[in-house]
């Protein structure tokens, strides 16, 4: 999971805009809906950072640790430091973190500083460590989840020394029961269809939502892919019918999620918008080519510029907030015609639905009006 933002540093952007509500001028309320997206992107800029090497779990394919990410720099750990350094990204105009690891519920000191420094903050966790609320009331809390059922454990059930442990999805549904602060990246796999709906389920009744991802094995050569594609794609959108307070996802976006394509391309190295903009590698990007997520950076635990949100390893990922920003940052691909932008305002719209923090988000939606004589 990686960054919430979309709006593109290309030149043209205003024209793009331009020609996006000019558009909309056709459908009043879609028009409003345009206005409102906007307004929440403009107040977002956001980076990534890596809080710690550390992790109680060692999961089969985590990007992490199959990359040796661990051992790429030296862990900053003093405070001080790490307040400094979030004081500058704030200082800079950054007010968006997504907080990673290793896994940052070990480091709750570091989390906290970042909570009262930078506006909104996002924290990526493996489950098995609660996020208390105190002085963290308002963190966006990704709970990672692979394949469901019996597959979670199977994937994900190893300690550092290799010891296996189970229950990892049931003791996480009870340290976030109705904590509306938590969502959970629900990757699928194919030996995880069969536990699909149960698994939505337990979550719905648990007062939390889903967004899907993808499960990219990274211990193999080429990655696991799911197979029987459309099969994915019916029982996704199935979830997201019949359990629509709690899925948070559109068509389109399960679409390009499990076959890596859109109406005018493919995902990959070339068009993936996560990249770290300081990054000497992407120094051409930045002015020419596929449009990026503007003022984007991935920092290691060293406060050092990591090329991408993930390891670089582009062949093999499907990282599922890329693919969001992926779409949204190409909103020029959306402007054929009225039903077009509408799908990508509401791509738009159910993105920021996923992060607490967010006005999208259903906590912060004000409740509707009691009928006339109710």
């Amino acid at each position: 999971m990686s960054q919430p933002i979309f709006l593109d540093i290309r030149p043209g952007k205003e024209r793009i805009l331009t020609r996006a509500f000019e558009l909309a001028q056709e459908d009043p309320a879609l028009a409003e809906r345009l206005m409102r997206v906007q307004a929440e992107a403009r107040g977002i800029r956001t980076v990534e950072v890596w809080v710690t090497d550390a992790c109680n779990l060692r999961c089969k394919g985590c990007w992490f640790f199959e990359h040796e990410m661990d051992q790429q720099s030296t862990e900053i750990r003093d405070l001080g430091s790490i307040r400094a350094f979030a004081e500058q990204l704030r200082d800079s105009g950054i007010t968006s973190t997504l907080l990673i690891g290793g896994e940052p519920a070990l480091v709750l000191d570091r989390i906290r500083v970042f909570a009262k420094t930078i506006r909104n903050v996002t924290v990526v966790t493996n489950g098995t460590r609660p996020i208390p609320y105190d002085g963290l009331e308002d963190l966006a809390i990704a709970v990672s989840l692979w394949g469901g059922g019996p597959v979670d454990d199977e994937l994900r059930g190893y300690r550092p020394n290799g010891r296996r442990i189970s229950g990892l999805f049931e003791s996480a549904l009870r340290t976030y029961a109705d904590d509306p602060r938590a969502i959970w990246v629900y990757t699928l796999s194919e030996a995880g269809m069969p536990y699909l709906e149960r698994t939505v389920e337990a979550i719905a009744n648990n007062g939390n939502q889903i967004n899907f991802g993808y499960y990219s094995d990274y211990g193999t050569d080429p990655a696991a892919r799911i197979r029987n594609e459309e099969r994915v794609l019916q029982e996704m959108n199935r979830m997201r019918e019949t359990y629509p307070d709690t899925v948070v996802g559109h068509p389109y976006y399960f679409r390009t999620l499990v076959t890596g394509r859109t109406h005018w391309g493919t995902f990959g190295a070339e068009t993936c918008p996560s990249i770290s903009n300081d990054h000497p590698a992407h120094a051409q990007r930045l002015t020419e080519g596929h449009p990026i997520v503007g003022r984007f950076n991935a920092y290691r635990s060293d406060q050092s510029i990591q090329y991408c949100a993930t390891t670089g390893d582009c062949d093999n990922c499907r990282d599922s907030q890329a693919v969001w920003s992926w779409l949204l940052v190409n909103m020029h691909r959306f402007l054929g015609d009225l039903d077009q932008l509408n799908t990508w305002v509401t791509l738009a719209e159910n993105f920021y639905r996923q992060y607490y923090w967010s006005s999208y988000h259903p906590a912060r939606q004000a409740p509707a009006a009691p009928a006339v004589g109710a």
